[in-house]
């Protein structure tokens, strides 16, 4: 194989960074490394990656299959030609023998070869045949269609009769059984993992490139470039998703949230296992027959799979294709895993790693590449992090404890005893948040503050040091007390009958009455009539309410087994036990990307904007033990023309007032006017959009009043139609529109208003993931640097962890290089909102002495930094400004 492969399949004639880009990527696949690839949005990255990644994918199989050939050509002539041995060996061993051993193994190898090349060519061909054979593919959907719409009649009928049995027996669907290991093997013949679809599916997997992103949408995107690639035809792809995005069956998407999907599913798995069980035995146990999914049936499955790999499809049209073939695309989808040769999934999916496994996911010599991956330390953090609050807690403990009355007979003395030990860590936990077991989280007070805590001294200060965490992180895993529990919540909770039998002592009835009236209000509370403006507050509530808290203790048992140097557990109390929380915060992200490093072949983390790239290696992959020798970094420009961007750095204002947005300074009515006055002068000349971004809702929120009472935000508008981010997800795309609209329509009437200004919050919802191309954002404007919370108790504990852990470079500790990063990464995301393709062009003004530093400088994208002035007065920025918009509007001319 040629590392300097020149020549790339795409779909235009490539820019030179493009091609260098491929080069880069195809070298480091080849060579095994571990690439850190830059490229700005605009400059085709995905298209870069999918040409480059798939022409190395695509070689290394040639390479392979002739390799294969040569050693079958080589060992069949060695075979054919052997001839006793004459060896002068000293060994011990016979002549005779050492032949035989010799020959058997060559026999082993080459029988190995050719069952390989088989399975090879046998795979190939059916591919082609399901790709070539159009009308075989529609018969076989024609054909799935109606024998799957007969037996959902015949499943329905019997679901009808199923009915009028009552629900004797559901009580078994609740009851937590936990075998040890020998109980288990001896049942394993029986009891398939849940996921299966049949042994006759599983298959080996083949080598592949596993792609992941942060957001669906952004997955969809890439999918559609790869639909647009030379590879489209040539190349297997599944998308992986989770089951609310990938679930067809109505009853069970009525659930809506995500829990109650998975624990819905899962159970109609069970009952058909258990079905599966009853009609293979001899001795049938006669009861009501259990619904299960239609939908997941092992021949529609396969026959969807083959679809799959068939043609490169998105997630709607997975779901599309599922309803016409009447199979489940989420287990169809992970059924694809092992023979497609691109996986394109989500990033829980790949960094979790019990998710990882659950989904089939092995990455053992597989190609890994995370894109948008400039806040990947942050994701792996959060995604390991674990938080309960006083009111999940009291209500884990109430559900168990009646769980435990109502089937105290049934369970095995094992059962009962991890269940008393979970109860028992509860209790503990609750007491460290000041509080007591059986009360009403809300009435009882604690004493506000913030506590840092070691893990161990967390389990020594909630009395639970005894209690072995990873027994009992097994059991959950093995009993699944969670989902039964949930199961057992959703069965009778909603009943009216008593939860506790009468049997039960008076004593423990006290213990829960006042949680049982908490619980009876909160569900009274749901009926009663609220203003539309409490609307969604409310509906956060419920959801809030629904989640099962034994999931979330379940997570927090599992975040405690951590090494005690990795994390640390922030105890903080609020004014009531129902608001107070004790959270696990993850310091060492690297524990968990190091098993991924150490499995795939090679690792590509890419993004528009990477830089500072320095604590991204300290962090992330030295400590996870990568050398240098294997890191590769590669950035590239963009491809607009240097002319299109004019960064400038302002460091005084139109009346000289010198630009200093520290914390200190920065209410000062003085900064506030002369912001007021720059931005004043910027709408002036700039034509469509400006976007402004501030530090924080709270920082805008004051400048904006302090505008409006001296007259500023009115002058503003009298240029520019002002439109503000707003705090709630679902609006934001409703004010895009605004925004949009508004410029377009000042663009064609010629008025007064010269176009639209948009107020944002760097970190916010339009800082990510929102384009702000063309006329929408000619102009951002930067006002102070977005410096994080450094009095937040989980901060100051990562920077005292990274200067304890990690080397001091260039006289700056790593907690203080932290807070840097973090401030320029957030600036480099938001001033890249505006250059979104080669023929846009956009000014970004950063107000703010502080952006002059070299320091600074260094860690703005080089495409931007290059192109950067500094300016000490405004006059000559000012002026560079509207010369800028003026050539641009003469060439438009």
């Amino acid at each position: 194989m040629d590392i300097g492969r020149t020549q790339f399949p795409f779909p235009y004639q490539p820019y030179d960074i493009q091609q260098q880009f491929m080069q880069a990527l195809y070298s480091a696949l080849d060579q095994g490394k571990v690439g850190i690839f830059e490229s700005p949005t605009g400059t085709g990255k995905s298209l870069s990656l999918i040409c480059g990644a798939l022409s190395w994918l695509t070689d290394f199989e040639e390479k392979r299959r002739q390799e294969t050939a040569a050693l079958l050509q080589k060992g069949e002539v060695s075979l054919s030609s052997a001839a006793p041995s004459s060896s002068t060996s000293s060994s011990a061993e016979p002549d005779w023998i050492t032949d035989f051993v010799q020959k058997k193994a060559e026999r082993d190898l080459v029988s190995k070869l050719k069952d390989d090349e088989l399975k090879r060519q046998k795979r190939e061909e059916r591919l082609e045949m399901i790709r070539g054979n159009a009308q075989l593919k529609y018969a076989m959907k024609r054909k799935s269609s109606e024998d799957d719409e007969a037996f959902q009649l015949l499943q329905l009928s019997k679901d009808d009769r199923t009915e009028e049995r009552g629900d004797e027996g559901d009580e078994e669907l609740v009851i937590a059984e936990y075998q040890s290991d020998d109980e288990s093997k001896t049942r394993s013949r029986y009891c398939a993992d849940e996921d299966d679809a049949g042994d006759e599916l599983v298959e080996e997997h083949i080598t592949k490139i596993y792609y992941c992103s942060r957001t669906h949408s952004q997955l969809a995107q890439f999918v559609h470039e790869v639909q647009k690639s030379p590879f489209a035809n040539d190349i297997s792809l599944v998308t992986l998703g989770s089951r609310q995005n990938l679930c067809i069956n109505e009853e069970v998407r009525r659930l809506g949230s995500i829990q109650h999907i998975n624990d819905r599913c899962m159970e109609m798995q069970k009952n058909k296992h258990e079905k599966q069980h009853q009609e293979d035995g001899a001795k049938r146990k006669r009861g009501p027959a259990k619904s299960t999914c239609p939908y997941n049936k092992a021949p529609a499955l396969q026959r969807m799979r083959d679809e799959i790999l068939g043609a490169v499809q998105d997630i709607e049209q997975l779901l599309k294709l599922g309803s016409e073939t009447r199979s489940c695309p989420y287990y169809s989808t992970r059924l694809t895993i092992p023979p497609a040769q691109l996986v394109v999934l989500p990033y829980q999916m790949l960094l979790h790693e019990a998710t990882r496994r659950a989904a089939g996911v092995q990455l053992k010599g597989q190609v890994v590449i995370i894109d948008e991956a400039h806040n990947l330390s942050d994701t792996l953090s959060c995604i390991y992090s674990a938080e309960l609050t006083g009111a999940q807690l009291c209500r884990a403990h109430s559900q168990l404890t009646q769980y435990t009355h109502r089937f105290k007979s049934r369970l095995k003395a094992k059962n009962l005893m991890y269940i008393k030990q979970i109860l028992f860590v509860i209790e503990g936990l609750i007491r460290v948040l000041g509080g007591k077991v059986g009360q009403n989280p809300q009435s009882q007070t604690t004493k506000a503050g913030t506590e840092m805590l070691t893990i161990n001294n967390l389990l020594f200060k909630a009395e639970i040091d005894n209690i072995n965490l990873f027994k009992l992180q097994k059991y959950f895993q093995k009993s699944l007390i969670s989902r039964k529990l949930g199961g057992f919540v959703e069965k009778y909770a909603g009943t009216g009958m008593t939860l506790h039998p009468q049997s039960c002592s008076n004593k423990e009835n006290r213990r829960t009455q006042g949680l049982n009236h908490y619980l009876q209000t909160l569900q009274s509370n749901r009926t009663a009539p609220v203003s539309a403006a409490d609307q969604q507050g409310s509906l956060e509530a419920e959801k809030a309410l629904a989640a099962s808290p034994m999931m979330q203790v379940e997570g927090f048992f599992m975040a405690l087994t951590s090494s005690n140097t990795d994390g640390r557990v922030v105890v903080n109390n609020q004014e009531t036990l129902s608001e107070s929380s004790v959270k696990f915060l993850l310091l060492n992200p690297a524990v968990h990307f190091a098993q991924i490093l150490k499995e795939c072949r090679a690792v590509v983390i890419a993004g528009g904007t990477m830089q500072p790239v320095s604590d991204f290696k300290q962090e992330l992959l030295f400590s996870a033990g990568v050398g240098e020798e294997r890191i590769v970094e590669f950035s590239c420009g963009h491809v607009i023309p240097p002319e299109n961007i004019l960064p400038l750095v302002l460091c005084n204002g139109p009346s000289g007032q010198e630009l200093d947005f520290t914390f200190q300074n920065r209410d000062s009515p003085h900064m506030m006017d002369e912001t007021g006055r720059i931005l004043s002068n910027i709408c002036n000349v700039v034509p469509g959009g400006v976007v402004c971004f501030f530090p924080s809702y709270e920082y805008l929120r004051r400048i904006t009043s302090h505008w409006e009472t001296n007259g500023t935000l009115a002058r503003l508008a009298n240029k520019k139609k002002i439109f503000h981010e707003p705090k709630k997800s679902n609006l934001v795309e409703q004010v895009l529109k605004d925004f949009s609209r508004c410029i377009q329509r000042c663009a064609a009437d010629s008025g007064a208003l010269t176009g639209a200004l948009l107020f944002s919050v760097v970190g916010g919802k339009m800082s990510e993931g929102i384009n702000f191309s063309d006329d929408l954002g000619r102009c951002v404007v930067m006002v102070g640097m977005p410096y994080p919370n450094i009095k937040s108790p989980e901060l100051q504990e990562k920077m005292s962890y990274l200067d304890k852990h990690l080397p001091h470079n260039g006289g700056k500790s790593p907690g203080q290089a932290l807070i840097e990063n973090l401030c320029m990464k957030a600036v480099n995301q938001s001033i890249g909102r505006a250059i979104r393709h080669r023929g846009d062009y956009s000014s970004m003004v950063l107000c703010d002495r502080r952006y002059s530093r070299p320091a600074t400088l260094a860690k703005l994208p080089a495409w931007i930094r290059d192109r950067t002035s500094t300016h000490t007065s405004f006059g000559p920025a000012f002026a560079t400004l509207r010369k800028f918009f003026h050539e641009r509007k003469r060439k438009q001319v």
